[in-house]
């Protein structure tokens, strides 16, 4: 998923170079909620597989 990210971030870039702002905005907008996404899934990973270390 964050590589997806990356490449709509990619994409944003270029096509913001070649002057398409709204298509642009668009893989800008994609780009961050696939980063948020992955952010929370990877969070959530974390704690439901989160185990305490048992010292004794």
């Amino acid at each position: 998923m964050i590589g997806w990210a990356y490449i709509s971030l990619i994409l944003a870039i270029v096509f913001w170079v070649l002057g398409y702002s709204g298509i642009a905005g668009a893989f800008a907008w994609i780009s961050f909620i696939l980063f948020v996404v992955f952010l929370l899934l990877a969070v959530i990973g974390m704690i439901l597989y989160w185990k305490p270390s048992r010292r004794i």
